[in-house]
């Protein structure tokens, strides 16, 4: 799980971020990080839509080579 101090750098800076939450590229979410708990993190898109997201998904700059997660 990515730590509060990671968030809170992506959401000062307004750095676009990538969540990778299968093997399927088409099904990551990019856009930047708004608000975070416990357990979910509010990702705004670049369309203005806020999706609510798991903390357990990879959270990583857009700008790095997307991980293959499954070999």
């Amino acid at each position: 799980m990515i730590s509060d101090e990671q968030l809170n750098e992506y959401r000062l800076s307004g750095e676009k971020v990538r969540v990778v939450r299968d093997a399927l590229e088409s099904n990551d979410v990019v856009g930047i990080v708004i608000a975070w708990d416990d357990s979910q993190v509010m990702i705004r898109r670049p369309n203005r839509r806020v999706v609510k997201l798991d903390r357990s998904y990879i959270i990583q700059p857009f700008s790095d080579n997307r991980p293959n997660i499954f070999g």
